[in-house]
């Protein structure tokens, strides 16, 4: 009975927002796969979808917000799930947090041609 109510409260404790944060975070996109005369194509295979499009004189403009430093991580999720363990879920107040504060946004923007190949590619921090 005592290992039943023990893996109860380890299953509560363990589902707690920073366990759950650490492990659904957003992998680092590799800015170094960007080529000037690169297609349009593999430039979404590689960033994903982006978060804007707009006209530009010659082509047109993609806009990605991404993030690096918050890569998913089992390490980070077991740990917040210990400390969620061993003080009765108090470390929420504490992981929660510090797991939002998890990781850099930083925008892309990549610039086409008509025929859709990459002329220019800039990255800055997001604010």
């Amino acid at each position: 009975m005592k290992k039943l109510i023990l893996i109860v409260v380890a299953a509560f404790l363990l589902s707690g927002c920073a366990v759950g944060m650490a492990l659904s975070g957003k992998e680092t996109k590799s800015m170094s796969a960007l080529q000037i005369g690169q297609s349009r194509d593999i430039v979404l295979l590689n960033l994903g979808q982006p978060a804007g499009t707009t006209a530009a004189e010659n082509g047109r403009v993609d806009r990605f917000e991404l993030q690096r430093g918050n890569d998913p991580s089992l390490g980070r999720a077991l740990f917040h799930g210990a400390m969620d363990f061993l003080t009765w879920g108090a470390w929420e107040v504490i992981g929660t947090p510090m797991e939002g504060m998890q990781g850099k946004s930083f925008i892309v923007t990549v610039e086409y041609d008509k025929n859709d190949k990459v002329i220019k590619v800039n990255s800055t921090d997001k604010e």
